[in-house]
């Protein structure tokens, strides 16, 4: 089965919209697949620079990432930003409407019509991945 990340609004979110996100996953889990939703599984009271180390981690081993857009979400922004880069397979499973001219939610579109991963990113992929390790590795011994 497939490992799925999650990119949706944590900072802020309601009750309401964490049910729906928790209920989404508990399909998805149900079905066999390993899902990552960063309001459950990244750790929350972290730094802000851990809390992303820790969903790049998660966004470079996932499959594919399931997206619920909010252009409001600094974090959904980051997220998305990171899956471009690795070239990562997107569903929209919600997105905001749009008109015309450049957004977002308009990329978003137009990004699922586009992914196509190919041997060449997954290579250049796993090499960011080992530069990243190596530097985090070289800061902690640092502090």
């Amino acid at each position: 089965m497939k490992k799925i990340f999650i990119i949706c609004s944590v900072r802020g979110a309601s009750s309401e919209y964490q049910q729906k996100l928790e209920d989404y996953v508990a399909k998805l889990e149900s079905e066999g697949h390993h899902v990552h939703l960063p309001h459950r599984d990244t750790n929350q009271e972290a730094t802000g620079y851990e809390i992303t180390s820790q969903n790049f981690k998660a966004i470079f081993n996932a499959d594919e990432v399931h997206i619920f857009y909010s252009s409001s979400s600094q974090g959904t922004h980051f997220d998305m930003g990171v899956s471009f880069a690795l070239r990562k397979k997107i569903v929209i499973v919600e997105n905001e409407e749009f008109g015309p001219g450049k957004s977002y939610a308009r990329m978003l579109t137009e990004w699922v019509k586009d992914m196509t991963p190919t041997w060449e990113a997954k290579k250049r992929c796993e090499k960011l991945l080992r530069n990243y390790e190596k530097k985090r590795k070289e800061e902690l011994e640092r502090l």
